[in-house]
């Protein structure tokens, strides 16, 4: 940090120690290089002011104060005045509150500025922290740590790989630390339901089960409960918290359903500060993460309950503290693992998704995870259209090879393979085997087929294929690619994360913006309604499809993942994530949620074409009916409310166009629910 500072210039640091002790605090190499240099120190904890006046968080106000007082760029008069003129600027359509807290931080900040007196001698033996741990691989080590620290510039080529490859799984040594405030679990309420790992957006919190007898030289701190199953006395659960990697969203402790009897505020996992000294908290983890994972064959995959123990093989994205999309996608990670094909369409997933230096996609302890490619707007449904091509084309070559290789493995065994249904877990696991006794056959024959099999042979274990992406991919500029790959009829599934907004870009409108909602390019409120593509998709008859929205019906979204997965043919699946372009406290998000699906905006429905074939209805909704009005869920967001302030007239003339909407909406899914199969297109 102070390696570009001048010799007698000013250090400004956001600290939570006083200022009769931060210099203790310091490492000797920082405190030397202060008094080496001359250097002016002042410290402020930024964090404190902003939570004190409201802020939630947000230090930038705070800090561009300080560093007007100090600079001396303006006189500090002018300077606050040209400060919170700007705020005014910036944020009265954000409201007159937002304005006010804004100011209130200015003033706060003038208060909690103080000066160290710098001694002259260093009196601190501490070190700096290493970037990333001792036991980091060797690339990790010496190329992203150096990207990690800013010094990406200084690395010569040779130190990259020959091929350009760069390791995956690589966040997980990216310990950021931004949250000071992190979830606690409290074992004796926990009814060990899952459900705060499971909308945990960064994979946080984790969860397994276990014998009592790995509890051996546990470190101090770790947690343990007896499971809450009955006839298992020796089992064990731990709730494991990544505190390093906590964001602080709060989304868990908004959505645990256990509390103490006596002091309802008080919940199984709450957010409390974090423990000082990381090596604890390296120690706890490090212990969980030998316990082993639970198997997968023998986890009931169609529970929230059972989705906690399953291994998240995204991790610790770069994402906004309470993103409404990487649960989704962590979702995806747990449920098909190794399997996994993801052609990811540029945007906010593919940003936190494979961003340099240090990427989410990670891989089991046997070395074997998603394979995950990124590709643009407008090619990526072709691209993921591709992966599944290629892999029927391997599955074909491996299925020939094998017919050919018959009498030397085994005709019994290679229309054991050929045939072995693959629905389940379990199926799924016993097709391995098969695979890894394949591969043992193959060495001891001489054929050039074996060794072409055996390039092929993964391929006979179910691959599964996802697009993934979000509105502005899905219904505007790669909407053509998309409509073209859902007409395929090829196995493929198609995830859209519906912000119904350009989130990564800086809010602009898509064809996914919702009636009477402002954004860029559409400032004054959208008129035109959102595009329904799942009614679109609905109208080939093929086609697998389902809207879902975690925080209202968790259960229906591993249902609808699920069911879109097992489909021989093209799904599709609309998401629904809380974005913090949405305008409001992303805490809230599970709320909010839960108020699309409850006003009508937002109908959970499925639409399966194996119904169909068996003369069943295949539109099933999934949500009751309506219970509140839209304004009662839209206006706790920005984008709608902003209008009432600027333009209250056009405002509510759009918010009654937008019910109506939702009412015809509504009308529309509640019929086709109530229809026979014979009313629906046929499925070829």
């Amino acid at each position: 940090m102070l390696s570009f500072i001048k010799e007698g210039g000013t250090f400004l640091l956001n600290s939570p120690f006083p200022k009769d002790e931060v210099w203790s605090q310091l490492p000797g190499s920082v405190q030397q290089e202060i008094i080496s240099k001359k250097l002016a120190f002042y410290i402020i904890d930024a964090n404190t002011v902003a939570k004190d006046t409201g802020m939630n968080g947000r230090i930038n106000t705070i800090m561009q104060t300080c560093y007007f007082a100090l600079s001396g760029v303006l006189p500090k008069a002018e300077a606050i005045e040209q400060i919170k003129h700007a705020i005014e600027k910036t944020y009265s359509k954000k409201g007159k509150a937002v304005v006010e807290k804004n100011f209130e931080a200015v003033d706060a900040t003038l208060e909690n500025l103080f000066e160290v007196t710098v001694p002259e001698t260093v009196s601190s033996t501490a070190t700096m922290l290493s970037v990333v741990g001792k036991d980091a691989p060797d690339f990790v080590k010496e190329v992203t740590a150096m990207m990690m620290s800013g010094h990406g510039d200084e690395l010569p080529v040779s130190k990259m790989s020959i091929d350009g490859t760069y390791p995956s799984g690589t966040t997980k040594w990216e310990k950021r630390n931004i949250s000071d405030q992190v979830p606690l679990w409290e074992p004796d309420l926990c009814i060990q339901c899952g459900n705060c790992a499971f909308v945990c957006p960064h994979s946080v919190i984790r969860a397994k089960f276990y014998h009592e007898g790995f509890l051996k030289n546990v470190p101090d701190g770790f947690q343990s409960a007896p499971i809450n199953s009955r006839g298992f006395p020796e089992t064990k659960y731990t709730l494991q918290v990544y505190a390093e990697d906590c964001t602080g969203c709060n989304l868990c402790v908004e959505v645990c359903p256990a509390t103490d009897p006596v002091n309802r505020a008080f919940k199984a996992i709450n957010m409390a500060a974090k423990e000082p000294d990381t090596q604890i908290i390296k120690k706890q983890i490090s212990f969980f993460e030998d316990l082993p994972w639970n198997n997968r064959s023998e986890i009931n995959f169609s529970t929230v309950h059972g989705a906690q123990f399953m291994e998240p093989l995204f991790e610790f994205s770069g994402a906004c503290a309470g993103c409404g999309e990487t649960p989704y996608i962590k979702l995806l990670s747990q449920l098909f693992g190794d399997r996994l094909l993801v052609a990811n369409a540029t945007g906010c997933s593919s940003i936190y998704g494979g961003n340099l230096p240090t990427t989410p996609w990670t891989m089991n302890a046997a070395g074997q995870g998603p394979a995950w490619s990124n590709s643009l707007f407008e090619d990526n449904a072709e691209f993921g259209l591709g992966m599944r091509m290629t892999a029927d084309h391997q599955l074909a070559m491996a299925h020939r090879l094998l017919i050919q290789l018959a009498p030397q493995l085994g005709d019994a065994f290679v229309q054991e393979i050929i045939h072995a249904p693959q629905l389940q877990e379990s199926e799924i696991a016993a097709q391995r085997k098969r695979i890894e006794t394949l591969k043992e056959k193959l060495t001891g024959i001489t054929d050039t087929n074996a060794n072409h099999l055996l390039s092929v042979c993964e391929q006979l274990v179910h691959r599964s294929v996802w697009l993934v992406g979000g509105d502005g991919w899905a219904y505007d500029i790669g909407y053509g690619g998309l409509d073209h790959a859902l007409a395929s009829g090829k196995n493929i599934n198609i995830l859209v994360l519906d912000t119904e907004v350009y989130s990564n870009t800086g809010g602009q409108s898509s064809k996914a913006t919702p009636t009477a909602a402002s954004a860029k390019f559409a400032s004054a409120g959208k008129r035109g309604g959102k595009k329904d593509l799942a009614m679109q998709a609905v109208s080939y008859g093929n086609v697998y499809v389902a809207r879902i929205a975690f925080g209202a019906n968790p259960q229906q979204t591993m249902l609808a993942m699920r069911e879109a997965e097992a489909y021989d043919g093209p799904s599709l699946i609309l998401a629904y994530s809380h974005c913090i372009a949405h305008g409001y406290d992303l805490k809230d998000g599970l709320t909010q949620q839960n108020n699309a699906v409850a006003s009508g905006y937002w109908p959970l429905m499925r639409y399966n074409p194996v119904l169909r074939t068996k003369k069943l209805n295949p539109f099933i909704l999934d949500s009751t009916r309506p219970e509140i009005p839209l304004k009662e869920f839209a206006y706790k967001e920005l984008r709608y409310k902003v209008l009432t302030q600027t333009n209250p007239e056009e405002a509510e003339e759009l918010m009654t166009l937008a019910q109506e909407m939702v009412n015809l909406r509504w009308k529309n899914y509640e019929e086709l629910a109530t229809k026979t199969a014979s009313d629906f297109v046929p499925v070829a």
